[in-house]
C-alpha cells in the first residue's frame, strides 16, 4: 500500500500563507524544500561563455541570411540589396541605346543579381570559419555594445579576407549565369563605336562587394533580433547568454 504524506493541517497552512514572506529567503525553496531554476545573470557568465554565445548568434544568423538571400530573387527582388549596373556600365548602356543596341545590356543587371544569389550559399562556410576565428579580446565590449556590434566587428576584421575568398566563387557564378558573356558582348559593341571614352568594369569585384553589403546588412538585423527577442533565441546557449543580458 502506498503511504501518502500526512496533509498539512488547515490551521498551519493558513498560518504559512498568511504570514509575511521571509526576508532575504527564497520562500518557494522554504515551502517546497527544493531549488527553483533561475536564469544566470550576466555577471555569472564567463568571458568564454559570452564569446561562445556571440559566435553562435552570428552562426545562427548567417544560416538564416544565407537561406534567404541564396535563392532565386533573394537579391533581385529586394530593393534594399538589389545590385544595380555599375555606374560605368550605365554610360555604356546609354551610349548603345543611342545607336539602337541597348538590348545587349538589358539582362546584365538581372544576371549580376543571379550570380550573387548563386554564390551566397557557397560562401556560408567562409562566414562560419571567419566567425569561429573571433578572439575573446573584445568580447565584453561587443556583448555590451549596440545591437549590431558583433556583425560590425566581424565586418571590420574580416571583410578583406572574405572578399578575397569569395572572388573565385563569384567569378564562377558570373560565368554560370551568362553575365560574363553578356558583358563581353556589350563591351565589344561599345568599343567598336568611334570616339567613345574607354570604360572598364570589374564585375567580380563589384558583385563581391555588393553581395557582402547585402549579407552583412541582414546579418546585423538577425543579431539584433537574437539580442532583443527571446523567440529568436533558438538554442540553450543563446537563451542563457542573451537572456542574462
Amino acid at each position: 500500500m502506498h503511504k501518502f504524506p500526512r496533509p498539512v493541517p488547515l490551521v498551519a497552512l493558513i498560518a504559512i500563507l498568511g504570514s509575511p514572506l521571509p526576508a532575504g529567503a527564497d520562500w518557494l525553496d522554504d515551502l517546497f524544500g527544493k531549488s527553483v531554476d533561475k536564469p544566470a545573470s550576466a555577471s555569472e557568465l564567463t568571458t568564454s561563455q559570452i564569446g561562445a554565445g556571440l559566435k553562435e548568434a552570428l552562426e545562427v544568423g548567417t544560416v538564416r541570411v544565407v537561406d534567404t538571400l541564396g535563392r532565386e530573387d533573394g537579391f533581385n527582388a529586394d530593393p534594399l540589396i538589389r545590385i544595380p549596373l555599375p555606374d560605368s556600365l550605365k554610360t555604356v548602356q546609354s551610349t548603345l541605346a543611342k545607336v539602337g543596341m541597348a538590348g545587349t545590356l538589358d539582362n546584365l543587371e538581372l544576371e549580376l543579381n543571379r550570380a550573387a544569389e548563386l554564390a551566397t550559399p557557397k560562401a556560408k562556410a567562409l562566414f562560419i570559419d571567419a566567425i569561429r576565428t573571433l578572439t575573446l579580446d573584445d568580447v565584453m565590449a561587443i556583448y555590451n555594445g549596440p545591437d549590431d556590434a558583433a556583425t560590425q566587428y566581424l565586418r571590420g576584421q574580416m571583410s578583406d579576407p572574405l572578399a578575397e575568398a569569395m572572388e573565385p566563387i563569384v567569378d564562377q557564378s558570373l560565368d554560370q549565369v551568362g553575365a560574363a558573356a553578356t558583358y563581353e558582348s556589350a563591351m565589344g559593341q561599345y568599343n567598336a563605336l568611334p570616339f567613345v571614352p574607354k570604360v572598364e568594369a570589374d564585375l567580380t569585384t563589384y558583385v563581391v562587394g555588393k553581395g557582402l553589403d547585402g549579407i552583412f546588412l541582414y546579418l546585423a538585423k538577425e543579431e539584433a533580433a537574437i539580442r532583443n527577442d527571446p523567440v529568436e533565441r533558438t538554442t540553450e546557449l543563446l537563451q542563457q547568454v542573451f537572456g542574462a543580458r
